[in-house]
């Protein structure tokens, strides 16, 4: 597997979450990971790490990533954590030490941010807020259905750090095309 700039940050909110909070299984990883992205979408029109995620029971899961944590790890992931056998959960080890030369400040500080704010939380408190009303998984699962993908244009609304819609749309078309024409991450 190449290792693009984009995977290299993917690992690397990985091991900054894993080495920051506590309880973090498979699904309070996901529910990071998703804050993340749709928060920094938010704010700038782009996700962080690049996934797409889909309505789940449980919330928003980036199915490619749960499939690789849940299958046979590529290597770089398989150098980068490891899942721990548990009895309520599946603890995941860090297996290197993070570092933030891959990150903008902005998304440092939602990484921050967010460990903060869930730090001792527990899986199942994280599935909740990830199901709250209005939200991205909530319309999705309203509008489209379970185990659909979720758009990251329904984390814009009207508050104060939000893109507007149509500068979100211009910005996720334009990296799009630079994806297109490059073919690069």
């Amino acid at each position: 597997m190449i290792r693009t700039y984009r995977r290299e940050k993917l690992l690397n909110a990985i091991l900054y979450f894993v080495q920051h909070t506590k309880f973090c299984g498979k699904t309070k990883l996901m529910k990071l990971l998703y804050f993340l992205d749709f928060q920094h979408f938010k704010e700038t029109g782009k996700s962080v790490t690049g996934l797409e995620y889909f309505a789940w029971d449980k919330g928003p899961v980036p199915v490619a990533l749960f499939m690789e944590i849940s299958n046979e790890m590529p290597p770089d992931l398989k150098a980068t954590i490891a899942v721990m056998p548990g009895d309520k959960f599946q603890k995941i080890a860090a297996r290197r030490e993070y570092t933030d030369e891959y990150f903008t400040n902005r998304e440092k500080r939602l990484l921050e941010e967010i460990s903060e704010i869930y730090a001792e939380a527990k899986a199942d408190d994280i599935v909740e807020v990830s199901h709250l009303p209005n939200q991205p998984w909530q319309k999705t699962c309203a509008e489209k259905g379970m185990k659909k993908k979720i758009d990251y244009l329904l984390a814009l609304d009207d508050m104060p750090d939000s893109l507007p819609f149509e500068e979100a749309r211009e910005r996720m078309e334009e990296i799009a095309e630079m994806h297109n024409i490059f073919g690069t991450d």
